[in-house]
């Protein structure tokens, strides 16, 4: 039986704060590149989504602070 959205067993899990950091990463990327663009095909994405990620590692990435203890998993 899965456990319902927001079960706060799944707080303890490392898969928890890796998939923070994922969120993160997708939520600077709608704010910074996504939100107010506009794009004149799919195409034109595909060429700028790459450019963006160049640009901000280059200019605005810092790592993330990881607080997962790497836990071993059990069975």
């Amino acid at each position: 039986m899965p456990l319902p959205a927001g079960d706060p067993a799944l707080s303890d899990r490392p898969i928890s704060h890796c998939t923070a950091r994922v969120e993160i990463w997708f939520s600077i990327l709608v704010r910074k590149l996504l939100k107010r663009a506009s794009f004149l095909s799919t195409n034109d994405l595909k060429e700028k989504l790459p450019a963006f990620i160049d640009y901000f590692n280059r200019t605005m990435a810092k790592p993330f602070k990881w607080t997962c203890k790497g836990k071993a998993l059990s069975a």
